[in-house]
């Protein structure tokens, strides 16, 4: 008989990290490193990223990001997320777990990495105001969008969807700002509130703009090739990412809450089923925290 939840969880595996069976090759080095690395047991980044509420924000913070479109120009313009989406996934995934699990010379390694990837991209884009600017990946500006985001979108998914965070989503601010840093971010915020202040003035600028460019994007996240045993999932977490987004920000991505007629889909609470799902198949403490565990224990924390 066919095991519907390995191949479920072979589905999953492959979908973040480009492999299934085993994990990929950078997850066991997680193990090596000679320091405890920015974040450890007990933190407040370790407490979000290990929670699978992370896939919603996941979705959540690639429909933010897009709204800047010199964010969009970069990633549209400079990299094959079309062709080859799971690709540019599996190495998004890679940084953030190694970021979050690795030594802190892992950490810095794989950021090099990133942000010699991001030398290249460069070009103009035509903001919400009209003008035209340049950009560039490596540009603290746009850096900054997408650590805020990114910052917003995970605390407000795991505010539905996660657990408890240690001293609060203050403290995943405070410590997640080591990332942005790493990547180039000036004096990242600190505090759920100046993440909110900062998009607030996001917004305010006129900057982020609405066009048939944000609108071609908004449909691939919204149908990804996918496969087949992922898709029926997918749409719930889809839905459930909108429905967790600002009105204004729907209305800006053309997008809207999931109705059956005049009545709301459920997509909240739908997710939690979803979610379940995946834990179920994957497990409560994923391969990267496991190897992260294992060099803490030889460097003599009590993990």
């Amino acid at each position: 008989m066919r095991n519907y939840l390995t191949e479920y969880r072979h589905e999953l595996q492959r979908t973040f990290t480009g492999t299934s069976g085993t994990p990929p090759e950078w997850v066991p080095r997680l193990a090596e490193g000679n320091d405890a690395g920015y974040h450890l047991p007990g933190s407040a980044v370790w407490a979000v990223h290990g929670h699978v509420a992370t896939i919603v924000a996941g979705i959540r913070v690639l429909l933010m990001q897009a709204l800047h479109p010199g964010a969009l120009a970069g990633v549209y313009e400079h990299s094959d997320f079309q062709k080859d989406p799971l690709g540019r996934l599996a190495n998004t995934v890679r940084w953030i777990f190694t970021v979050t699990y690795g030594s802190k010379e892992a950490a810095e390694t794989a950021t090099y990495r990133v942000r010699k990837i991001h030398e290249r991209v460069q070009g103009t884009y035509v903001d919400g105001n009209g003008a035209v600017r340049e950009y560039a990946a490596n540009d603290p500006e746009l850096l900054r969008w997408v650590h805020v985001t990114y910052a917003d979108s995970f605390i407000t998914a795991n505010r539905i969807w996660g657990r408890t965070i240690p001293g609060g989503p203050d403290a995943y601010v405070r410590e997640w700002a080591a990332a942005g840093r790493l990547m180039g971010v000036e004096n990242p915020p600190l505090t759920e509130a100046q993440v909110r202040d900062e998009l607030e003035a996001w917004y305010s600028s006129g900057v982020l703009r609405a066009d048939e460019r944000l609108a071609e994007t908004v449909s691939f996240i919204r149908h990804p090739p996918l496969s087949p045993l992922l898709k029926p999932g997918y749409r719930i977490l889809f839905a459930a990412a909108v429905a967790s987004l600002e009105p204004r920000y729907r209305t800006m991505l053309g997008i809207r809450a999931a109705r059956l007629g005049p009545l709301p889909l459920p997509a909240i609470t739908a997710a939690r089923a979803v979610l379940w799902m995946v834990r179920l198949a994957l497990g409560s403490h994923g391969p990267s925290e496991q190897a992260a565990r294992r060099r803490l224990q030889r460097l003599g924390y009590a993990v």
